[in-house]
């Protein structure tokens, strides 16, 4: 059980990973502090939740939401083909917030793909799925890990390939490197929650960029 006096402050709370993610920090026991757009609803109500109205992008809305936390944790996502640069926009914005309010520890999503692990994806992914189909969301998530990595609090990113709707297991590969043997080359949303979690708890992978993914079954041979 976390502790209940720990705070977390949470951006992308009514969806996807982050609203698995709520709902995880939640059963942990954690305070949550959870930025939601001013229009929008979140469908979970909790004593140990607290809804912030504000926009991502902005570092005052931010700042407010990081007041009284000890960890932010991002899972915000957008269209495919949105050009907009939301999740850079919001890295910036909160890296501006955490100077202001001096909480240190950031966990972030990314996608696995990015940077120097563009080489390790499977051939149609690297060719075609990235270029022509996710062309403005992998470059919104290479700017936003640009802007983590170059600054100086302690940042954990986490880059998940083909994400699922299956519950979570809390079994995966993670920090696998360039060790591909057996991935399933997907992760269930559920599982990279848990993942999320599991670094802000355990302490670990600071200024690092780790891989998370299901590994394939292991088949028992006949004698």
């Amino acid at each position: 059980m976390a502790n209940a006096n720990t705070t977390l402050a949470l951006l992308g709370a009514t969806r996807g990973i982050g609203r698995i993610l709520l709902g995880q920090a939640l059963e942990r026991g954690y305070q949550v502090r959870a930025l939601v757009r001013r229009g929008s609803s979140l469908d979970l109500q909790h004593a140990n939740l607290t809804i912030v109205r504000g926009d991502a992008t902005d570092p005052q809305d931010v700042a407010v939401l990081l007041e009284g936390s000890d960890a932010v944790l991002s899972a915000l996502g957008a269209p495919a083909r949105n050009k907009d640069k939301i999740r850079t926009r919001a890295a910036r914005a909160t890296l501006d917030a955490m100077q202001r309010t001096g909480v240190r520890r950031l966990i972030a999503v990314s996608v696995y793909g990015t940077a120097e692990t563009r080489e390790h994806l499977p051939f149609f992914t690297r060719a075609v799925v990235f270029p022509f189909f996710l062309r403005h969301a992998i470059a919104d998530h290479e700017t936003q890990e640009q802007a983590i990595m170059a600054s100086d609090v302690d940042w954990t990113l986490i880059r998940p390939p083909y994400l699922t709707d299956e519950a979570m297991s809390g079994v995966y590969a993670s920090d696998f490197g360039a060790n591909l043997d057996g991935l399933t080359w997907k992760i269930s949303r559920a599982d990279v929650a848990h993942s999320m979690l599991e670094a802000f708890e355990r302490g670990t992978a600071t200024h690092r960029a780790i891989g998370v993914s299901n590994r394939e079954p292991l088949h028992a041979t006949a004698a």
